[in-house]
């Protein structure tokens, strides 16, 4: 496992992390088995561990908290919050009151006293941010919360963010969070930059891109992954986006087979190897999982194998710019582009 520099924290963590997000209801996963994944992944080497609140209306931070009893010292835990909690409109957001009572919530059912990477789920325009900083600069003064980052936050939206704390004289965000894989590029061209530029840890998600990735989806064969069941809309090849993905997931795994790797090693060895990315976010349901995303581990991709994924795909390019968590409010809304 490789070891890697959390922005500027100094705190060192391993290149591929857990994500909790299958713990429970979402994944169909027991406790029994959440605890054997984390045993697998810390006995690999893996030393962060990542939750949020809303996986499974706080059930993935319940487990979490369980699998980690007994020895919190040696695991760099982090969690989120942001999104709904709850019908009732304030159970949600980046305000100091949902902040500040959620943090405890989330203390609560992970059974710690302290979490190391508080992240702010996903930007929320109607909250401001010295607000939002002001919560947290005195949450972390409290000793709740180490540091905190942002998650799938705009380019934009990051930096206005570094300017807010520096202006309030506040305490910034270190770490973002968004969605990466060769499928969606995208980030590249904005927000990876912009992390570099303010020395941003970088923790990504969905590196197999929902499954796409994974091995399992491939032309003739029937679509069979978790994510296929739950989010059908995503692997209907009779939408354009995705039978680009299907071509170009093809011509991967012809670039993955001549390379002697698996799918898995080529999307996760892609992606940490950018030099803004801290760490991949593992989001296994079960051990096989587990131990096929870990083989990825020491993957290190030759140049060639880079530039034979970039005239696939090429940087910068999403292929399912629909699926994008970023955009602006006012593309998606047009009463906030009218007068």
């Amino acid at each position: 496992m490789q070891y890697r520099t959390l922005g500027r924290t100094g705190v060192q963590v391993s290149s591929l992390a857990l994500g909790a997000m299958n713990f429970g209801s979402i994944g169909r996963t027991t406790q029994a088995e959440a605890t054997a994944l984390v045993d697998a992944a810390l006995e690999a080497g893996v030393n962060l561990i990542d939750t949020a609140d809303m996986y499974g209306g706080g059930e993935s931070e319940e487990m979490v908290g369980r699998a980690v009893a007994g020895r919190r010292d040696d695991i760099v835990l982090a969690t989120k919050a942001g999104l709904p909690m709850g019908e009732e409109p304030n159970r949600r957001g980046s305000s100091r009151r949902w902040l500040v009572a959620e943090l405890d919530a989330s203390l609560r059912r992970l059974g710690v006293d302290h979490v190391d990477l508080y992240q702010i789920h996903r930007w929320d325009p109607r909250t401001a941010d010295d607000e939002t900083l002001s919560a947290l600069t005195d949450l972390q003064r409290a000793g709740k919360i180490r540091y905190f980052g942002s998650s799938t936050f705009p380019a934009h939206r990051i930096v206005q963010a570094q300017w807010a704390a520096r202006e309030h004289r506040l305490s910034r965000y270190v770490t973002e969070q968004p969605s990466y894989s060769v499928l969606q590029r995208g980030v590249e061209a904005h927000v990876l930059p912009v992390a570099e530029e303010y020395g941003l840890g970088v923790l990504v998600w969905s590196p197999l891109a929902s499954g796409w990735l994974s091995g399992a989806v491939r032309a003739g064969r029937e679509i069979t992954t978790s994510r296929s069941a739950a989010m059908p809309q995503r692997f209907d090849l009779s939408v354009p986006a995705n039978r680009a993905r299907l071509d170009a997931v093809e011509r991967l795994a012809a670039v993955a087979e001549e390379a002697g790797l698996s799918m898995i090693q080529l999307a996760l060895g892609f992606v940490t190897a950018h030099p803004a990315v801290t760490s991949a976010l593992l989001g296994p349901r079960t051990p096989e999982h587990l131990r096929a995303q870990l083989a990825a581990a020491d993957t290190v991709l030759d140049a060639d194998v880079l530039d034979a994924i970039d005239a696939i795909v090429a940087p910068g390019t999403d292929l399912a710019a629909h699926e994008k968590f970023d955009t602006p409010p006012a593309l998606i809304d047009p009463a906030l582009r009218r007068r």
